[in-house]
């Protein structure tokens, strides 16, 4: 018998992708004894950040913790682990073949791949991610509250952060905002709101406060935020023949309010569904989608009794 039809590597669900949506579906279909396995490549979004907020009894958590959390508590319902990545998905009968690291069975398959954050070449975002350069304001304004702040616009949308950072500090610089394509009229509003426009960054580095170079000369910020371009890892989804919606940021895969795709069987969650998806948002998007899950095997399978 092929491997991948090996009755030891049939599952009711295989979810792609370890993070907090896929680990909050584990849970709720473990919970309700569904057998489940992840494939998980244990490379999260926001592994260099030391921490998290917003997140309800939470607040503060390591971002790592709360998935090892994760995965201990999924553990206790059954639900099995393998580290790698996904490469295919592939239509196998009334289910799917998820080609990795072993082929598994799966009757549905979620994904939650999440996004890459695309940075700006410029010297010292990189090494800084996470830390001093971020990108969320909910995430980390808070922190850096009424201190001076930088915002790198890399497009139009950049408008967008350095208004919303307006609510955390009366200090702040938007660095290239004119270069980035922001239109003349916008920059009018951004500096009447008390937002200084600055050259572009021809760099950044740490040196107790985020020193950012620019054409004349440096400033001194306590943080960096960066319009960083998000790519959903959605490779799987498009090569399987997921339909994609239109967006702002490009093309994202389309799903029903529960995270089902145009792909009978195949769900999507979480960052490579939606830019958006904090880490509550995207817990509660994998809850949401494991009852979905639960409740559309349930349906075959009474379909199937009532068919013999």
């Amino acid at each position: 018998m092929d491997r991948a039809q090996s009755p030891h590597d049939h599952h009711d669900v295989v979810i792609i992708g370890g993070g907090p949506a896929g680990l909050s579906a584990a849970v709720m279909l473990g919970r309700a004894r569904r057998s489940v396995i992840v494939i998980d490549e244990r490379r999260p979004r926001n592994r260099r950040a030391p921490h998290m907020h917003g997140l309800l009894g939470r607040d503060g958590m390591s971002p790592l913790e709360l998935l090892e959390q994760g995965r201990a508590d999924a553990h206790k319902y059954g639900v099995e682990f393998i580290d790698g990545a996904a490469t295919a998905i592939e239509r196998a009968g009334d289910g799917f073949i998820v080609r990795g690291p072993r082929d598994l069975h799966a009757r549905r398959v979620i994904v939650a791949t999440g996004l890459v954050d695309v940075l700006p070449d410029i010297p010292g975002v990189e090494e800084l991610w996470g830390t001093a350069a971020v990108v969320c304001p909910y995430c980390d304004g808070w922190e850096v509250r009424d201190e001076p702040l930088g915002v790198i616009a890399t497009s139009p949308m950049s408008r967008n952060q350095a208004h919303l950072l307006r609510q955390w500090t009366s200090q702040l610089t938007v660095f290239g905002a004119r270069e980035a394509g922001i239109p003349e009229d916008e920059l009018t509003t951004l500096a009447a709101r008390g937002i200084t426009l600055a050259p572009p960054a021809l760099g950044i580095r740490e040196a107790g406060d985020v020193v950012v170079q620019t054409a004349q000369g440096e400033h001194h910020v306590k943080r960096v935020f960066v319009g960083a371009r998000p790519k959903p890892s959605d490779t799987l989804l498009a090569e399987l023949g997921c339909a994609m919606d239109a967006t702002p940021a490009g093309p994202y895969v389309g799903t029903d309010p529960g995270g089902q795709t145009s792909v009978p069987g195949v769900w999507a969650i979480g960052n490579v569904a939606d830019m958006k998806a904090l880490v509550p948002i995207a817990l509660g998007a994998g809850t949401l989608a494991a009852t979905q899950v639960n409740i559309s095997l349930l349906e075959e399978e009474i379909a199937h009794v009532n068919a013999h």
